[in-house]
């Protein structure tokens, strides 16, 4: 009988195949796993004929061969493929679970990887990404930047421009340029929850006839969701983005779905006309890692946007990373180490935004409501991170946690009466913190 051979808890395990497998955390799976990079409901093992077929079953993580990320893919003896952290190695021939003499030789032990050339190859793949971008959008290279950060720190971006700034054009491109499945929301006062997630619907099977309900999967089910004028619709719909970005899956009718990855989302606001608006909700600020604020051109960007959008010509943008890149830049994020000296800078600066807390300066106290939770430290430090690796470094020091200060701060900073009567903004709030709080000494 076929066999499934992995290796979980430092223990080389097997599973002999009969004609279905499902692979998964959950607890309604044929084979399940206790590990964060492993989705609820993975993949499914099916005989087709007389072979085996392995099948994506929508997870977050995704199915990976020979380095590729791949939806099927089919078993023959000896194939390899990894689930997460979870390698498994398909044998065809006949054998108990426990035989251990049946099984073929594991696979050859990966070269160790060389971080220099990692570090080059993410800066190298960051440059592509800016220089194809480029191609279409003019300026706004700071946006871009916190953009890209976001992206590859696994966080969302809220963007505030004025019209006519390309926010929604921004988002397109950057999606075209990663390679990237990416869908738009308009939202409007009447859009319902249902219509962001999707909604089960009866249908009639033509060869029984019977009716079962079948779940229709809404726009947000991409990689990259375009949230256009988040602030149009009421806080009920805003609230079905709020399991979405922060656990990557959707919950429907009782149902768990997860969502592709990478996933993200880059909500607009216009920060003009606020006549029909629902202000976006505390949690639901906290969800962005980001609030980036969108600026008008200088002179010779706008004098170039309104010459070349005015011809006949039109600009190619070509991939310079899929999506398993990505995730794999992703993971490599999660792995710069930071000193404890950094991790306290970052946690003084969150705790100075709280007033009467210890060690708040004077002008906190005074003009200050509500400061930021420990949500923004871990976003500190992780757009810290990404950060160095875009310069092609690979340790993070204290200025660039300050790099990043300003569009993590900015909107979970939320002001007092007093700070509106003297016209004190956020953004002033958080560069005086910045002067005000220092370096730990070592």
């Amino acid at each position: 009988m076929p066999t499934l051979i992995y290796k979980f808890q430092n223990e080389e395990r097997r599973v002999a195949l009969n004609d279905r497998l499902t692979i998964g955390r959950a607890d309604d799976n044929d084979l399940r796993l206790q590990c964060d990079s492993v989705s609820s409901h993975h993949a499914i093992i099916a005989r087709d004929g007389g072979r085996f077929q392995l099948t994506d079953a929508g997870s977050r993580y995704g199915i990976f061969a020979d380095g590729q990320q791949v939806s099927r893919l089919d078993l023959q003896e000896g194939a390899t493929f990894a689930l997460g952290d979870v390698e498994f190695v398909f044998s065809a021939k006949d054998g108990a679970a426990n035989d251990t003499a049946a099984a073929p030789p594991p696979p050859a032990a990966a070269p160790e990887p060389d971080p220099l050339a990692e570090i080059a190859a993410f800066k190298s793949a960051h440059d592509k990404i800016l220089a194809e971008i480029g191609k279409v959008i003019v300026g706004q290279r700071t946006a871009l930047k916190q953009m890209l950060v976001a992206l590859f720190a696994r966080g969302h971006c809220l963007l505030i421009g004025v019209p006519g700034l390309a926010k929604t054009l921004m988002v397109k491109t950057m999606g075209n340029a990663v390679d990237l499945k990416a869908r738009r929301i308009q939202f409007t006062p009447d859009l319902m929850p249902s219509d962001i997630t999707g909604t089960d619907i009866l249908e009639e099977d033509a060869a029984t006839g019977k009716r079962v309900f079948q779940f229709h999967r809404g726009p947000i089910f991409t990689n990259l969701l375009l949230a256009d004028e988040i602030n149009r619709t009421p806080p009920k719909t805003q609230a079905a983005l709020l399991e979405a970005m922060q656990e990557h899956r959707v919950t429907i009718s009782g149902a768990t779905y997860d969502l592709p990855d990478p996933f993200m989302v880059l909500a607009t606001q216009n920060p003009i006309e606020q006549e029909g608006t629902y202000p976006l909700p505390e949690a639901q600020l906290d969800r962005f890692m980001f609030c980036v604020h969108l600026g008008y051109p200088s002179v010779p960007e706008e004098l170039q946007v309104i010459s070349e959008t005015t011809r006949n010509v039109e600009a190619a943008v070509a991939a310079a990373l899929n999506a398993a890149g990505v995730l794999k830049l992703q993971h490599l994020v999660r792995q710069v180490p930071v000193s404890q000296h950094v991790a306290q800078y970052a946690l003084n600066l969150i705790r100075a935004t709280r007033p009467n807390a210890e060690g708040a300066p004077d002008f906190v106290n005074r003009w200050v409501r509500w400061g930021a939770g420990t949500r923004a430290g871990q976003y500190l430090l992780l757009a810290a991170k990404a950060h160095v690796l875009l310069e092609g470094r690979f340790s993070v020091s204290c200025a660039d946690v300050r790099e990043y200060a300003l569009p993590v701060l900015r909107h979970r900073i939320f002001p007092n009466f007093t700070a509106a009567s003297e016209s004190v903004t956020t953004d002033q709030i958080v560069k005086k913190l910045v002067e005000a709080v220092k370096e730990p000494k070592y």
